[in-house]
């Protein structure tokens, strides 16, 4: 089963009573896990697949902003406020299998555990951190060297921490938005990348056969 952050310094006991308590539930590729404006009712811990977090802009159009995996969550952020409305659209990209913690079962863990609070502390400021690093980008690298970024995370995140290929459910059209730019211009380096034998291009997922080469580009 996937590790989470939130309940280290819990007992093996306490852990899996805790998880046991949870709703798990499941989702086809393509479903709304849940919709951007609904009300924040539970976080979701992700014990398999893939889901990207897709936004609103101002103009009416959909960024996707990043994409999550086992051993990750999301809508904590929404758990902290009664009133509190989903930030983001989570759509499954593959099949997912997620678990469900209700605002009342967050909140008895913040008072049982602290560690549950610094985490949650942790991971809002670390969530400031990473947003402040993409102004920064966007405002200062060149267009090619934050689509290389972007897919050098992904593949760093999701790979097997060897050097087999990484497989990475996602359009380019989707890294485009991650990266802040066109699909033509993702296209135009992913081409690129594919001609020097670092990327493979298929329909909706790309496949990274050398990481290495890919970081180094990415720097």
């Amino acid at each position: 089963m996937a590790e989470f952050e939130l309940l280290e310094g819990l007992s093996p006991d306490e852990r899996r009573q805790f998880l046991a308590a949870c709703t798990p539930r499941r989702f086809r590729r393509r479903d709304i896990v849940c919709h951007e404006g609904d009300p924040g009712d539970c976080v979701h811990l992700i014990l398999a697949g893939r889901l990207l977090v897709r936004v609103t802009t101002p103009l009416g159009h959909a960024a996707t902003l990043t994409m999550l995996g086992p051993g990750e969550m999301f809508g904590e952020q929404a758990l902290l406020s009664p009133e509190a409305r989903r930030t983001a659209t989570i759509v499954a990209v593959t099949d997912a299998e997620t678990l469900t913690l209700n605002r009342v079962q967050l909140e008895r863990l913040r008072r049982e555990y602290p560690q549950v609070e610094r985490f949650l502390t942790t991971s809002l400021a670390a969530q400031v951190r990473r947003l402040s690093a993409a102004v920064l980008e966007a405002l200062y690298l060149p267009v090619e060297t934050r689509v290389l970024r972007r897919l050098a995370d992904l593949a760093a995140r999701y790979g097997d921490g060897g050097g087999a290929p990484t497989v990475i459910q996602l359009t380019q059209e989707d890294l485009a938005s991650m990266a802040g730019t066109t699909r033509a211009t993702a296209n135009k380096v992913l081409r690129e990348l594919e001609d020097q034998g670092v990327v493979r291009l298929g329909r909706g997922s790309l496949t990274v056969l050398d990481r290495a080469r890919l970081a180094k580009r990415a720097r």
